[in-house]
């Protein structure tokens, strides 16, 4: 899956890092990401490159994470304001690319940081200020955190708790497509946590309403960060629990059928519902 970054360690934990020259600078234009590919490897440009060419940005970085001992940062407005407009210029051999560029990349540890680095971008620039009192938010020294002075409101980043749900009846898994999406391929059952459910009700509630069916004897499968949409996953497997005739609800999905292991398509992805349909098709 897209965190499994090989012999490569993740550390998320905030720190008062100070940039190295070989430091890796993120720069993000919407859900497009500027990098260099070359033969499917991710170059991402350097701080001493960045600064080189705009000094009146030194001291104006954010540290984001490390990955082993490479550090990563990202340039915030005000300070990033005219930089996305002159990369191009300045850096002709990078480009703007569309951050699903990341799940095909294989640099796994730069595509990691790419899309996580994106939620972080997000995250900041959605909280320029208080949603309380609407003063500047100011980024604590301790933690990733954006604290008020004025009313002291906190803001932590943007998790949403989210559901991916394999439903087996006998041999078969239920394979569903959405409605409305460019997304084409086969997927699970999906949803978002809502306000005062535990996430075991977020699994019944889903599959209910989605394709009209009851489940049962829940299993715990596995978790994944998923950044493009600001989610962490939870998966489970759940049995059919009484009649099998689906209901769909037709303004979430476009399709709804079980499939038995031989009719679940082939695919590596890098997502958790590519990886519970593999681990059913191949019986595990």
């Amino acid at each position: 899956m897209i965190q499994d970054i090989g012999v490569n360690r993740f550390h998320n934990e905030y720190c008062k890092e100070k940039p190295d020259p070989d430091s890796i600078v993120l720069c993000y234009r919407g859900r497009e990401i500027f990098v260099k590919c070359e033969e499917d490897q991710l170059i991402f440009l350097t701080y001493e490159e960045v600064t080189g060419q705009f000094p009146e940005l030194k001291g104006h970085e954010t540290y984001l994470f490390r990955i082993d001992e490479k550090k990563f940062f990202l340039f915030r407005d005000p300070y990033g304001a005219g930089l996305n407009e002159k990369l191009s210029e300045k850096f002709p051999a990078y480009g703007w690319e569309k951050i699903e560029r990341m799940r095909t990349a294989s640099s796994l540890d730069l595509a990691f940081a790419g899309v996580t680095g994106m939620q972080l971008s997000n995250w900041y620039s959605s909280r320029k200020f208080c949603p309380r009192c609407g003063h500047p938010l100011i980024h604590s020294e301790e933690e990733r955190m954006m604290h008020c002075t004025a009313c002291g409101q906190v803001e932590y980043p943007k998790i949403c708790p989210a559901v991916i749900v394999g439903v087996v009846h006998q041999d078969k898994l239920l394979l569903t497509k959405y409605a409305g999406r460019a997304f084409k391929r086969y997927a699970l059952i999906a949803g978002f946590a809502e306000i005062g459910e535990t996430i075991e009700e977020t699994v019944k509630r889903e599959v209910m309403e989605e394709v009209g069916l009851n489940v049962k004897n829940l299993h715990y499968y596995k978790s994944q960060p998923w950044s493009f949409s600001d989610t962490l996953l939870m998966g489970f497997y759940a049995e059919l629990d009484g009649e099998e005739t689906i209901r769909l609800d037709e303004n979430e999905l476009s399709v709804a059928q079980w499939c038995t292991r031989e009719e679940i398509p082939e695919d590596d992805g890098i997502s958790l519902t590519r990886e519970m349909m593999r681990v059913f098709k191949e019986g595990r």
